[in-house]
């Protein structure tokens, strides 16, 4: 039996700038590019949520849905610092800390001697260290599997705490959409409403051998998801699967030699972050990819032996020939192989 947190800092590069701003206080604010260019906001507070600005959208669109939105320019060593304090916090409390992000991560606190063991207790102590500490607001999620907890940390957004039970798990289960499923996209849920699946209570009904005839092994693990069945770790030290970077153009591309020499400056910068690590002779594929003046991504990729250039390059006019519009993004990205576990999920029923 195991006991997970699930700790999502609320809009964190924007609460860092508000704090550090006090002219930003009850103001609309976008962290990101500027929207007079090719920016992307990278995120956004809840003041500019409300008039529908997200994550990842053009500034420019994100403007033109809040015309009062500020933006800020992104400062990536201002929030690694407090990513930095804030995973200190957490190592108080538990080793076993999984960051997914600056902002965001797992905690393993089952055998944890702090706040009596209590896992609740635990994620209230924590949030309030980092807002005594660094004047900022968590959310946290505390459940037996880490599919549960992240779900149950967006419950009582933002600022708040959800405790998802044992006796309380599958009732908290079945009321949830299908794409709140861990994994499950936007095809898969149009998929699963094709066959009217709304919610994980309509996934429960439908029979393992349906699953996996429509969806092939991807139906064992919806259904052992809906019924709450998860027994992925929390892994301190999980090894990276990929490595990538890319460019944003100020003016679209469309002559093949200027996209060749942006794709050997990207292979400039990828060779140069490898070089920082012990992957290189361990790269198993490659890929190239683009997004298209219509914003439409396209990509290509192909089993490769360490970083084959010659490869990248037929990569990429393989892409230019089957999509020549021009492009306002490229990016290049290597893979590593990975060794799954024997046993991925297991049944837990036992009292939290």
């Amino acid at each position: 039996m195991r006991k997970i947190i699930h700790i999502d800092m609320d809009c964190f590069y924007a609460a860092i700038e508000q704090r550090d701003d006090p002219d930003l206080a009850n103001m609309p604010v976008a962290v990101g590019g500027s929207p007079d260019g090719r920016g992307v906001v990278s995120t956004c507070n809840y003041a500019a949520r409300r008039f529908g600005v997200h994550s990842a959208m053009p500034a420019a669109q994100a403007r033109r849905l809040c015309p009062e939105l500020i933006f800020v320019k992104t400062n990536m060593v201002k929030y690694k610092a407090e990513s930095t304090k804030i995973r200190e916090i957490f190592h108080r409390y538990t080793e076993l800390v999984e960051p997914l992000s600056l902002d965001e991560a797992y905690l393993d606190v089952t055998d944890s001697p702090h706040c009596h063991g209590s896992a609740t207790w635990i994620a209230q102590s924590i949030c309030k260290d980092i807002a005594d500490e660094t004047r900022l607001t968590a959310s946290a999620g505390v459940a037996t599997t880490k599919f549960l907890a992240k779900v149950a940390s967006d419950w009582n957004k933002p600022n708040g705490i959800k405790v998802v039970l044992p006796e309380e798990q599958m009732s908290f289960i079945d009321q949830l959409p299908v794409k709140k499923l861990y994994g499950v996209g936007k095809v898969m849920t149009a998929k699963l409403e094709s066959m009217d699946i709304f919610d994980c209570k309509e996934l429960r009904q439908v029979e393992l051998n349906v699953l996996i005839k429509k969806f092939g092994k991807t139906g064992k693990y919806l259904y052992d998801l809906c019924r709450g069945v998860d027994k992925r770790q929390v892994k301190p030290r999980s090894d990276r699967k990929s490595l990538s970077v890319e460019t944003t153009f100020s003016e679209n591309l469309s002559e093949w030699q200027d996209c060749e020499n942006t794709l050997h400056r990207l292979i400039s910068n990828l060779s140069r972050r490898l070089g920082k690590t012990d992957k290189i002779e361990k790269i198993r594929k490659v890929y190239v990819k683009v997004k298209s003046e219509k914003f439409e991504i396209h990509s290509a990729e192909s089993i490769s032996i360490g970083l084959d250039i010659p490869l990248l390059v037929r990569l990429l006019k393989r892409l230019r020939e089957q999509y020549p519009e021009p492009i306002r993004l490229m990016g290049i990205g290597v893979r590593f192989p990975q060794t799954p576990p024997k046993d991925q999920y297991q049944q837990i029923d036992i009292p939290f």
